[in-house]
């Protein structure tokens, strides 16, 4: 088994800045569409956000990547492509992986940090060049911005149950407190090695800290059969479950 640690949503570089936390609850700004898109932010209840978030650069009537999309049935779309998309298939992410979604996040009065918002548990993999042209029409008929034009060859969405934090509770929470938004508090059984993207030595850090890489989507952790990270990825999903 597999988690995979997935960076979305506003930051600096995409949107201007961090995601807000709104009477408890975080709410993942999607990033300013750069293909295809029909869903704006405002048809998401989220312009004003954007608008506080990108300092007036976006607004409600601008169009958002609304990926991941998280559905009312419990079901969510999750599109990747390109070197990303790549990456998971060379760790052989597949059926059974869990990602675990997170952004950059900030409350009022606090400081941006790095915190888990939401996941999906994989049940089908389905790469949309040839794939059946009725999928293509289902995940169009979403608004899903990978479905609605080709981001590249190997364009794929990931489909699973899944769902969104109801709270940004301390236990989701990535950083450390008081400190830089990618300088992480690890879980113990996460270990040098044991994570995608950061093998060098200097990340990992004494006091179970990690700095994490400041670009990358993708964070890929093998966790096979042990009993420590598959519990706490169940508590992990009980807190985002609320």
């Amino acid at each position: 088994m597999k988690i995979i640690f997935s960076r979305k949503g506003f930051d600096s570089a995409a949107g201007g800045g961090p995601s807000p936390i709104v009477n408890g609850k975080p709410l993942s700004l999607p990033i300013p569409a750069g293909a295809a898109s029909r869903t704006t932010y405002g048809a998401l209840g989220l312009g004003d956000h954007a608008a506080r978030s990108s300092r007036g650069r976006l607004g409600p009537c601008d169009l958002c990547h609304h990926d991941p999309m998280f559905l009312p049935d419990g079901t969510c779309l999750f599109g990747q492509v390109g070197a990303a998309q790549t990456h998971l298939e060379n760790q052989r992410v597949g059926v059974g992986d869990v990602f675990l979604f997170f952004g950059l996040f900030q409350e009022p009065g606090g400081n941006p940090h790095h915190r888990i918002f939401g996941w999906l548990q994989v049940e089908e993999v389905v790469p949309l060049a040839g794939c059946d042209p009725q999928r293509l029409v289902e995940f169009s008929r979403c608004n899903h911005p990978h479905a609605l034009a080709p981001h590249g060859s190997n364009d794929t969405i990931w489909r699973g149950a899944g769902g969104v934090a109801a709270r940004a509770s301390d236990a989701l929470r990535l950083t450390v407190p008081g400190g830089k938004p990618s300088l992480w508090q690890r879980p113990s059984w996460l270990r040098r090695g044991g994570l995608s993207y950061h093998d060098r030595a200097d990340r990992w850090l004494r006091g179970g800290r990690l700095r994490s890489v400041a670009r990358g989507q993708e964070f890929v952790a093998d966790i096979g059969r042990r009993a420590e990270p598959r519990a706490w990825l169940a508590e992990t999903l009980r807190e985002i479950r609320g």
